[in-house]
Order: structure tokens, then C-alpha cells, then sequence
């Protein structure tokens, strides 16, 4: 009978210890307690530099970023070709290279030119016939010497060949040749290409002695004097934009020199990435900026009183973003949400009841350092 009570009793006891063990593997472990709160001496604190302040309320810029790249209107930008084409005698042209209007850019080759030259010469010695004829024949039909119909074949002759003659005195300067400059004794087989605005140039698709076709292109010159900024805008903030705002433009390069520009104009059609192109123009002709160079771009869309701390009051720690509020036990590390930075202070957005709390806004990071040494011992 003893024997069974012991047993049942050692049953009981295994039991409970066994229930007790694994209750105790359920209950939490217990966390280190104010492990975000730093506690200092007051030695500490002025050592720190430590300074409370209540958070401001300011006007806030709200910034819109952008990139972009700098493109040149239509009209500054030139493909020369040569409208009768020819063979390329010479030129002197790289790419960058200066041109000024009216400079000559490549000379071409070709007997058509010759054969031109000649077509107007003749046409236009036989128009002097053929005017003399028109006028004999006027007189005789005035006294009905002759016929309507012969007066009428020559006044037809002498304006059909005006017409010819005209016409080929528009293809020579086509060709870039003066038909008052060629007579009998001056004819050239090879003509100028001239350059159409002062610039530089782009492109050079040509060598010597290749024969070029009419539609063929020799060079893309590009006058950088009126340049613009061509920036994407997503279509949920193309509402934010206006003609007349200003916008801050720079390169990866030198994002400390802000150059200023003005909105021009909107696009209204949106592209298979739901963005449209915004021009601004800058209000300063830089020489060194190149068409196609990519650049970001800051627009101020609207301005909204908010609750501002400096920027040095708000650290950063694991991916967050945390102040440090003064208490009893010491200064609570806080974790913020932030907006638009700006002048040196930052917008803060949450909590949203902060503008009657002290701060720090000084020393901030030394109590981040205080706690994380803190957290490693």
C-alpha cells in the first residue's frame, strides 16, 4: 500500500515539475527596461552640449525633385546636306569644332555644276534672241504684217524660255552659286557649303572624296545660345506645375552649383510611363553646359506652415529617424517621421503634438552614442 502512494505521489511530482518547466518556457523573457532613455549627470549634460528648445512653426517649401536633361530648340539645331549633291573636296571640320555664320564648312565637286552653269549661260544668251524676236513680231502684227498665231508663237517662245532661265538661276543658288557672278570665262566645277548660324559642331558624317547624294547629311551644327532644361514629371504632379516657376537646376557632377531657371512650358502628353516634359529656360547662359548632359532639378510647388526642429537635432539609427525628449529619468530616444528639409531645419510630421515639447536640438548625437555604448556593454 506504501509502495503504491509513493508511486502515485512520484507521478504527481514528475508531472508537475514537468508542467512548471514548460510554463517557463512560454512566459517571456524579460526585457532590459528605459533601454531607449539616457540617463546623464549633470557633468554629462554640459559636457554634451546638450540645449532644449520647443520645436518651431515656419513656412515649408514643399520640394519637388526632378531630373532631366538639357535639350536645343528645333531652330538652333542644323543638318547640313548639299541639295545637289556632289563629291566632297575638302573640309577642316571635327567634332566641337566653332563655326560662325557665313563660314565655309566643305567644298564639293561635280560636273553637274558645270553642266548647270552652262544651261543658264545658254538659256539666258538665247532669251536675248528670242526677246528681240517677240518684239519684231509685236511691231509687224500691229500693222498685220504677220499673223496673230506667229506673233503668238513668239511671245510664247520668249516667256517659256524666261521661265527656264529663272528656273535654273534658282538651282545655281541652290547649289550655293551666284548666277550673277559666272559668265562665259567663269565657270566653277566645285561650290561652298556655307554654315547657316554660328555654333558648333555636332557631328561630322563625311570624308574626303566621298560622293554625297542630296539626302545625304555632312554635318549637324548646334548653336547653344538658347538651351533649356527638359525635364519628366509623373502625371499625379503635373497639377503642381505652372509657366513662370522657378526651379533649381545642377549636375551629379556640381550638385553644389545651382543654376536657376523659369518654367516655360507644360507638355500635355504623357508618354507610356505616364510622364510629360516640362521646359524651363535658364536665366543665365552657362557656356559649358552641353546639350544631352543630365541633370536633377528642385521645384518649389507650394508653401504650408509646418513644425520644424534643426537638422541636427534629428539623428539616425537603423534605418529610423529619432529625436530626444527630456523627462524625469532622463531623454527618450523618440522615433519621427520627417518631410522637407530646408534652410537647415527639417519638418517633422509625427507625432503630430510635438510643438509644445522641449526638444534637443543640440547634442543629439552624443546621446546616441551614450545609449549605443550603453547597449554594447
Amino acid at each position: 500500500m506504501m509502495t503504491v502512494k509513493f508511486l502515485i505521489y512520484n507521478t504527481l511530482g514528475i508531472l508537475l515539475a514537468s508542467c512548471t518547466a514548460k510554463t517557463a518556457d512560454r512566459e517571456p523573457a524579460q526585457m532590459p527596461t528605459q533601454e531607449n532613455v539616457a540617463k546623464l549627470t549633470q557633468q554629462q549634460i554640459r559636457n554634451a552640449g546638450i540645449v532644449l528648445e520647443f520645436p518651431k512653426v515656419t513656412p515649408v517649401s514643399s520640394v519637388l525633385r526632378l531630373n532631366g536633361r538639357i535639350d536645343v530648340p528645333p531652330q538652333n539645331m542644323v543638318s547640313i546636306s548639299a541639295p545637289l549633291g556632289g563629291y566632297l573636296k575638302s573640309t577642316n571640320l571635327l567634332p566641337g569644332m566653332h563655326v560662325q555664320k557665313g563660314q565655309v564648312l566643305a567644298v564639293l565637286e561635280d560636273q553637274q555644276y558645270i553642266q548647270l552653269q552652262q544651261d543658264y549661260l545658254a538659256g539666258s544668251a538665247r532669251i536675248k534672241y528670242l526677246q528681240t524676236e517677240y518684239e519684231r513680231q509685236k511691231s509687224l502684227n500691229s500693222s498685220k504684217s504677220v499673223s496673230d498665231k506667229t506673233y503668238q508663237q513668239a511671245e510664247a517662245d520668249f516667256r517659256a524660255q524666261q521661265v527656264a532661265v529663272s528656273a535654273l538661276a534658282e538651282k545655281l543658288r541652290l547649289a550655293g552659286i551666284n548666277p550673277h557672278q559666272i559668265g562665259a570665262d567663269r565657270i566653277s566645277r566645285s561650290v561652298n557649303i556655307y554654315s547657316p548660324i554660328s555654333g558648333y559642331v555636332s557631328r561630322v558624317n563625311v570624308n574626303i572624296g566621298k560622293y554625297l547624294a542630296p539626302t545625304e547629311v555632312l554635318f549637324d551644327l548646334i548653336n547653344p545660345s538658347d538651351i533649356h532644361l527638359a525635364l519628366k514629371v509623373f502625371e499625379k504632379d503635373l497639377d503642381k506645375i505652372r509657366k513662370g516657376q522657378q526651379v533649381l537646376a545642377f549636375t551629379n557632377s556640381r550638385p553644389e552649383r545651382k543654376l536657376a531657371c523659369k518654367v516655360i512650358l507644360v507638355g500635355k502628353d504623357l508618354s507610356a510611363e505616364r510622364t510629360a516634359e516640362v521646359h524651363c529656360h535658364f536665366q543665365q547662359y552657362e557656356p559649358d553646359l552641353l546639350p544631352g548632359t543630365f541633370m536633377n532639378a528642385e521645384l518649389a510647388v507650394e508653401s504650408r506652415h509646418a513644425t520644424v526642429l534643426p537638422d541636427e537635432a534629428i539623428v539616425s539609427f537603423e534605418g529610423k529617424e529619432y529625436i530626444f525628449i527630456p523627462g524625469k529619468d532622463g531623454f527618450t530616444m523618440t522615433e519621427v517621421q520627417t518631410g522637407n528639409s530646408e534652410n537647415g531645419v527639417t519638418e517633422i510630421l509625427a507625432p503630430a503634438d510635438l510643438r509644445r515639447t522641449r526638444c534637443v536640438t543640440k547634442g543629439a548625437y552624443s546621446l546616441l552614442m551614450f545609449l549605443k555604448n550603453k547597449s554594447d556593454e
